[in-house]
Protein backbone atom coordinates (compact mmCIF):
# COMPACT_ATOMS: atom_id res chain seq x y z
CA UNK A 1 0.00 0.00 0.00
CA UNK A 2 2.78 2.48 0.90
CA UNK A 3 4.75 1.80 -2.28
CA UNK A 4 1.60 2.27 -4.38
CA UNK A 5 0.88 5.62 -2.66
CA UNK A 6 4.45 6.80 -3.28
CA UNK A 7 4.18 5.95 -6.95
CA UNK A 8 0.91 7.92 -7.12
CA UNK A 9 2.44 10.98 -5.44
CA UNK A 10 5.56 11.04 -7.56
CA UNK A 11 4.10 13.18 -10.40
CA UNK A 12 2.84 15.77 -7.88
CA UNK A 13 6.25 16.00 -6.21
CA UNK A 14 7.94 16.56 -9.55
CA UNK A 15 5.44 19.29 -10.44
CA UNK A 16 6.00 21.07 -7.09
CA UNK A 17 9.74 20.99 -7.64
CA UNK A 18 9.35 22.62 -11.04
CA UNK A 19 7.12 25.42 -9.68
CA UNK A 20 9.48 26.25 -6.81
CA UNK A 21 12.60 26.45 -8.95
CA UNK A 22 14.63 29.70 -8.72
CA UNK A 23 14.02 32.27 -11.48
CA UNK A 24 16.68 32.90 -14.08
CA UNK A 25 19.45 35.42 -13.33
CA UNK A 26 17.81 38.11 -15.51
CA UNK A 27 14.41 37.68 -13.86
CA UNK A 28 15.96 37.90 -10.38
CA UNK A 29 17.72 41.12 -11.26
CA UNK A 30 14.50 42.64 -12.60
CA UNK A 31 12.59 41.73 -9.46
CA UNK A 32 15.35 43.15 -7.26
CA UNK A 33 15.12 46.48 -9.14
CA UNK A 34 11.39 46.89 -8.38
CA UNK A 35 10.71 49.38 -5.57
CA UNK A 36 7.10 49.58 -4.46
CA UNK A 37 5.67 52.88 -3.19
CA UNK A 38 5.28 51.35 0.25
CA UNK A 39 8.86 50.09 0.44
CA UNK A 40 10.17 53.51 -0.67
CA UNK A 41 8.24 55.25 2.09
CA UNK A 42 5.95 57.25 -0.22
CA UNK A 43 2.22 57.20 -0.79
CA UNK A 44 0.65 55.21 -3.53
CA UNK A 45 -0.76 58.33 -5.23
CA UNK A 46 0.16 58.77 -8.92
CA UNK A 47 3.11 60.99 -9.70
CA UNK A 48 2.62 64.56 -10.91
CA UNK A 49 3.16 63.53 -14.51
CA UNK A 50 0.77 60.60 -14.12
CA UNK A 51 -2.65 62.07 -13.24
CA UNK A 52 -5.18 59.90 -11.42
CA UNK A 53 -7.36 57.82 -13.67
CA UNK A 54 -10.84 59.17 -14.15
CA UNK A 55 -13.18 56.46 -12.83
CA UNK A 56 -15.86 57.64 -15.26
CA UNK A 57 -13.75 56.55 -18.25
CA UNK A 58 -13.73 52.86 -19.17
CA UNK A 59 -10.30 51.18 -19.72
CA UNK A 60 -9.15 50.96 -23.31
CA UNK A 61 -9.40 47.48 -24.85
CA UNK A 62 -6.49 45.28 -23.81
CA UNK A 63 -5.22 47.64 -21.08
CA UNK A 64 -5.61 47.90 -17.33
CA UNK A 65 -5.44 51.72 -17.17
CA UNK A 66 -8.09 54.02 -18.58
CA UNK A 67 -7.11 56.55 -21.24
CA UNK A 68 -6.65 60.20 -20.22
CA UNK A 69 -9.97 61.95 -19.67
CA UNK A 70 -10.97 64.90 -21.83
CA UNK A 71 -10.05 68.28 -20.24
CA UNK A 72 -12.87 69.65 -18.14
CA UNK A 73 -14.73 72.61 -19.60
CA UNK A 74 -13.88 75.90 -17.87
CA UNK A 75 -16.45 76.95 -15.27
CA UNK A 76 -19.15 79.29 -16.41
CA UNK A 77 -18.57 82.89 -15.26
CA UNK A 78 -20.68 83.89 -12.27
CA UNK A 79 -22.78 86.28 -14.30
CA UNK A 80 -26.18 84.62 -14.20
CA UNK A 81 -29.11 86.86 -14.89
CA UNK A 82 -30.86 88.17 -11.78
CA UNK A 83 -34.43 89.29 -11.41
CA UNK A 84 -35.16 93.01 -11.64
CA UNK A 85 -36.34 92.99 -8.03
CA UNK A 86 -32.70 92.62 -6.93
CA UNK A 87 -31.65 95.63 -9.00
CA UNK A 88 -34.31 97.91 -7.50
CA UNK A 89 -34.32 96.62 -3.93
CA UNK A 90 -37.78 95.09 -3.95
CA UNK A 91 -36.87 92.22 -1.60
CA UNK A 92 -36.66 91.18 2.05
CA UNK A 93 -33.03 90.15 2.64
CA UNK A 94 -33.84 88.30 5.86
CA UNK A 95 -35.78 85.72 3.82
CA UNK A 96 -33.57 85.58 0.74
CA UNK A 97 -30.77 82.99 0.43
CA UNK A 98 -28.71 85.40 -1.67
CA UNK A 99 -28.19 87.56 1.42
CA UNK A 100 -26.32 87.14 4.68
CA UNK A 101 -26.31 89.01 7.97
CA UNK A 102 -23.19 90.99 8.81
CA UNK A 103 -21.52 89.59 11.97
CA UNK A 104 -22.26 91.68 15.06
CA UNK A 105 -18.64 92.74 15.60
CA UNK A 106 -18.57 94.43 12.18
CA UNK A 107 -21.92 96.22 12.46
CA UNK A 108 -21.89 99.98 12.90
CA UNK A 109 -25.51 100.77 12.11
CA UNK A 110 -29.00 99.34 11.80
CA UNK A 111 -28.77 98.05 8.20
CA UNK A 112 -27.04 94.72 8.69
CA UNK A 113 -27.70 92.64 5.56
CA UNK A 114 -25.63 92.29 2.41
CA UNK A 115 -25.11 90.03 -0.57
CA UNK A 116 -23.58 86.89 0.91
CA UNK A 117 -20.45 87.06 -1.27
CA UNK A 118 -19.87 90.71 -0.38
CA UNK A 119 -20.33 90.03 3.34
CA UNK A 120 -17.89 87.13 3.22
CA UNK A 121 -15.28 89.26 1.43
CA UNK A 122 -15.76 92.15 3.85
CA UNK A 123 -15.29 89.88 6.87
CA UNK A 124 -11.99 88.63 5.45
CA UNK A 125 -10.89 92.20 4.83
CA UNK A 126 -11.98 93.45 8.26
CA UNK A 127 -10.26 90.58 10.06
CA UNK A 128 -7.01 91.26 8.23
CA UNK A 129 -7.37 94.98 8.90
CA UNK A 130 -7.94 94.31 12.60
CA UNK A 131 -4.80 92.17 12.75
CA UNK A 132 -2.91 95.25 11.57
CA UNK A 133 -4.55 97.73 13.93
CA UNK A 134 -7.42 99.01 11.76
CA UNK A 135 -11.06 98.62 12.81
CA UNK A 136 -13.63 98.48 10.03
CA UNK A 137 -17.38 98.56 10.58
CA UNK A 138 -20.30 98.73 8.16
CA UNK A 139 -22.57 101.65 9.05
CA UNK A 140 -24.98 101.02 6.16
CA UNK A 141 -25.38 98.01 3.87
CA UNK A 142 -28.45 96.75 2.00
CA UNK A 143 -31.31 99.22 1.66
CA UNK A 144 -34.67 98.22 0.27
CA UNK A 145 -36.71 100.38 -2.08
CA UNK A 146 -38.83 101.47 0.89
CA UNK A 147 -35.70 102.34 2.93
CA UNK A 148 -34.42 104.57 0.14
CA UNK A 149 -37.87 106.04 -0.37
CA UNK A 150 -37.97 107.19 3.24
CA UNK A 151 -34.49 108.74 3.02
CA UNK A 152 -35.42 110.51 -0.21
CA UNK A 153 -38.85 111.75 0.81
CA UNK A 154 -37.64 113.01 4.20
CA UNK A 155 -35.30 115.30 2.28
CA UNK A 156 -37.90 116.10 -0.36
CA UNK A 157 -40.49 117.24 2.18
CA UNK A 158 -38.06 119.14 4.40
CA UNK A 159 -38.21 116.69 7.30
CA UNK A 160 -34.46 116.16 6.87
CA UNK A 161 -32.46 119.34 6.21
CA UNK A 162 -30.14 119.49 3.21
CA UNK A 163 -27.39 122.05 3.52
CA UNK A 164 -29.19 123.40 6.56
CA UNK A 165 -32.37 124.12 4.59
CA UNK A 166 -35.82 122.63 4.06
CA UNK A 167 -35.82 121.92 0.36
CA UNK A 168 -39.61 121.99 0.03
CA UNK A 169 -39.44 125.69 0.89
CA UNK A 170 -36.06 126.71 -0.54
CA UNK A 171 -36.18 124.80 -3.84
CA UNK A 172 -39.75 124.57 -5.20
CA UNK A 173 -38.75 123.39 -8.71
CA UNK A 174 -38.95 119.55 -8.77
CA UNK A 175 -35.91 119.03 -11.00
CA UNK A 176 -33.71 121.42 -9.03
CA UNK A 177 -34.83 119.92 -5.74
CA UNK A 178 -34.05 116.41 -7.00
CA UNK A 179 -30.59 117.53 -8.08
CA UNK A 180 -29.92 118.94 -4.60
CA UNK A 181 -30.81 115.63 -2.98
CA UNK A 182 -28.76 113.73 -5.57
CA UNK A 183 -25.59 115.34 -4.26
CA UNK A 184 -25.26 112.39 -1.90
CA UNK A 185 -28.57 110.46 -1.89
CA UNK A 186 -29.96 108.20 -4.60
CA UNK A 187 -33.47 108.07 -5.94
CA UNK A 188 -35.33 104.90 -4.92
CA UNK A 189 -34.75 102.09 -7.44
CA UNK A 190 -31.37 103.59 -8.44
CA UNK A 191 -29.21 102.99 -5.35
CA UNK A 192 -26.33 100.50 -5.41
CA UNK A 193 -27.27 99.73 -1.81
CA UNK A 194 -30.28 97.85 -3.24
CA UNK A 195 -27.84 95.22 -4.51
CA UNK A 196 -26.34 94.38 -1.13
CA UNK A 197 -22.89 94.71 -2.67
CA UNK A 198 -22.07 98.22 -1.43
CA UNK A 199 -21.12 99.18 2.09
CA UNK A 200 -20.65 102.51 3.84
CA UNK A 201 -17.62 101.98 6.08
CA UNK A 202 -17.04 103.61 9.48
CA UNK A 203 -18.79 106.95 8.79
CA UNK A 204 -20.92 108.76 6.23
CA UNK A 205 -19.70 112.18 7.38
CA UNK A 206 -17.18 113.63 4.89
CA UNK A 207 -15.50 115.50 7.79
CA UNK A 208 -14.55 112.20 9.47
CA UNK A 209 -12.15 111.38 6.66
CA UNK A 210 -10.30 114.65 7.28
CA UNK A 211 -9.48 113.55 10.83
CA UNK A 212 -6.39 111.56 11.78
CA UNK A 213 -8.40 108.36 12.33
CA UNK A 214 -10.44 108.88 9.17
CA UNK A 215 -7.36 109.40 7.02
CA UNK A 216 -5.77 106.35 8.64
CA UNK A 217 -8.74 104.14 7.69
CA UNK A 218 -9.15 105.61 4.21
CA UNK A 219 -5.46 105.20 3.32
CA UNK A 220 -5.63 101.55 4.39
CA UNK A 221 -8.72 100.95 2.26
CA UNK A 222 -7.17 102.59 -0.80
CA UNK A 223 -4.08 100.41 -0.43
CA UNK A 224 -5.75 97.10 0.43
CA UNK A 225 -9.50 96.98 -0.32
CA UNK A 226 -8.98 96.09 -4.01
CA UNK A 227 -7.24 92.88 -2.90
CA UNK A 228 -10.60 91.77 -1.48
CA UNK A 229 -12.66 92.87 -4.50
CA UNK A 230 -13.75 96.29 -3.20
CA UNK A 231 -13.54 99.61 -5.06
CA UNK A 232 -14.45 103.19 -4.12
CA UNK A 233 -17.12 103.81 -6.76
CA UNK A 234 -17.76 107.48 -5.97
CA UNK A 235 -14.27 108.84 -6.31
CA UNK A 236 -13.16 112.45 -6.72
CA UNK A 237 -14.60 114.03 -9.84
CA UNK A 238 -13.76 116.87 -12.19
CA UNK A 239 -10.11 116.38 -13.05
CA UNK A 240 -8.93 114.85 -16.38
CA UNK A 241 -9.65 111.13 -16.47
CA UNK A 242 -12.08 111.37 -13.56
CA UNK A 243 -15.86 111.43 -13.36
CA UNK A 244 -17.58 114.59 -14.49
CA UNK A 245 -21.13 113.67 -13.45
CA UNK A 246 -22.89 111.83 -10.65
CA UNK A 247 -22.67 111.93 -6.88
CA UNK A 248 -20.01 113.81 -4.99
CA UNK A 249 -17.01 111.92 -3.67
CA UNK A 250 -17.83 109.37 -0.97
CA UNK A 251 -14.73 108.03 0.74
CA UNK A 252 -16.90 105.73 2.82
CA UNK A 253 -18.71 103.96 -0.03
CA UNK A 254 -17.02 100.73 -1.19
CA UNK A 255 -18.47 98.26 -3.66
CA UNK A 256 -17.81 94.52 -4.06
CA UNK A 257 -17.10 94.40 -7.79
CA UNK A 258 -17.32 90.65 -8.53
CA UNK A 259 -21.09 90.96 -8.07
CA UNK A 260 -21.75 94.69 -8.45
CA UNK A 261 -19.86 94.84 -11.75
CA UNK A 262 -22.32 92.40 -13.30
CA UNK A 263 -25.34 94.14 -11.75
CA UNK A 264 -24.21 97.45 -13.24
CA UNK A 265 -24.01 95.90 -16.70
CA UNK A 266 -27.47 94.41 -16.36
CA UNK A 267 -29.10 97.49 -14.81
CA UNK A 268 -29.53 99.76 -17.90
CA UNK A 269 -30.75 96.79 -19.93
CA UNK A 270 -33.46 95.64 -17.53
CA UNK A 271 -34.37 98.77 -15.56
CA UNK A 272 -36.22 101.63 -17.23
CA UNK A 273 -37.94 104.77 -16.03
CA UNK A 274 -41.14 102.79 -15.60
CA UNK A 275 -39.37 101.17 -12.62
CA UNK A 276 -38.22 104.49 -11.13
CA UNK A 277 -41.51 105.64 -9.72
CA UNK A 278 -43.72 105.44 -6.64
CA UNK A 279 -42.06 108.22 -4.65
CA UNK A 280 -42.24 112.02 -4.43
CA UNK A 281 -40.22 113.69 -7.18
CA UNK A 282 -39.98 110.61 -9.39
CA UNK A 283 -41.25 112.69 -12.32
CA UNK A 284 -37.84 114.43 -12.41
CA UNK A 285 -35.91 111.21 -13.11
CA UNK A 286 -36.16 111.11 -16.94
CA UNK A 287 -35.27 114.79 -17.37
CA UNK A 288 -32.18 114.35 -15.22
CA UNK A 289 -31.31 111.14 -17.13
CA UNK A 290 -30.63 109.64 -13.73
CA UNK A 291 -29.61 106.19 -15.01
CA UNK A 292 -26.76 107.44 -17.17
CA UNK A 293 -25.83 110.50 -15.12
CA UNK A 294 -25.87 108.84 -11.68
CA UNK A 295 -26.19 105.03 -11.78
CA UNK A 296 -23.57 104.61 -14.50
CA UNK A 297 -21.30 107.49 -13.48
CA UNK A 298 -18.73 105.79 -11.28
CA UNK A 299 -14.99 105.71 -10.74
CA UNK A 300 -13.43 104.51 -14.06
CA UNK A 301 -11.22 102.16 -12.07
CA UNK A 302 -14.35 100.35 -10.86
CA UNK A 303 -15.76 99.67 -14.33
CA UNK A 304 -15.38 96.02 -15.34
Amino acid sequence: MKSGRAIALLPLMLLFAACSANPSTDEAAAQAAIVTPTSAGVSEAPSADQPPADPRVAPAPGTDTPPAAEPAAPPEPATSHVAVKYLIGDIDPSHDPMFARIPDKFQGGTRVWGHKDAVEAFVRMAEDAEANGYKLKIVSAFRSFSDQKQIWEDKWTGKTLVGGKKLNASVPDPKERALKILTYSSMPATSRHHWGTDFDINSIDPKFFNTKDGKHIYDWLVAHAPQYGFCQVYSHKGDPGERTTGYEEEKWHWSYLPVAGWYLKQYPIDVGYDHIKGFLGSEAAPGINVIKTYVQSINPECVQ
